[in-house]
């Protein structure tokens, strides 16, 4: 079975970047992940000024708008390092938040898919043709934290 998910408001909404499950990574604390991603784009650029009014925007929505402004300055290794700082965010997401690090769990290892009808790199695209990372990344996450459950890594440990 395959479980498909993309708006925060349907069922796994959870698995979004979009969701509404801060993050504290290196000391900032973050309202969602993409607000952590998109400010990312940043670090070491020319344009980095535009960090602090990502991290501040008063949605997931605006971040993005923000940080998908193609008149900026990307970092230069951005294409080099963007899944790896996605898989960051999401892997605290999980880490940070029971309530959902159990949803992603009780998935087993059905199949995750970002059903985005527009983005054919994070998602599956609208004709399913996609490279669907985002998925692939809690896909990832969700085998690591099964297997920390295992070394009882959380305070209350969670057999599956």
């Amino acid at each position: 079975m395959t479980i498909y998910f993309y708006k925060v408001s349907d069922p796994y909404g959870c698995f979004s970047n979009f969701s509404a499950h801060g993050i504290n990574i290196e000391g900032t604390y973050w309202p969602t992940v993409e607000h952590y991603y998109q400010a990312q784009k940043f670090v070491g650029s020319p344009d980095a000024p535009i960090i602090p009014l990502i991290h501040a925007a008063a949605t997931p929505e605006q971040a993005a708008a923000l940080g998908r402004c193609h008149s900026r300055c990307l970092r230069p290794d951005w294409e080099l390092v963007k899944i790896q700082v996605m898989r960051v965010g999401v892997l605290q997401k999980f880490i940070t938040h029971s309530d959902i690090r159990e949803i992603l769990l009780l998935t087993g290892d059905k199949v995750l898919i970002e059903d985005s009808p527009i983005d054919y790199f994070w998602g599956c695209g609208a004709d399913g043709t996609g490279k669907n990372h985002l998925s692939k990344i809690l896909m990832s996450v969700r085998a690591e934290i099964r297997e920390l459950t295992t070394l009882e890594y959380f305070d209350t440990p969670i057999k599956y």
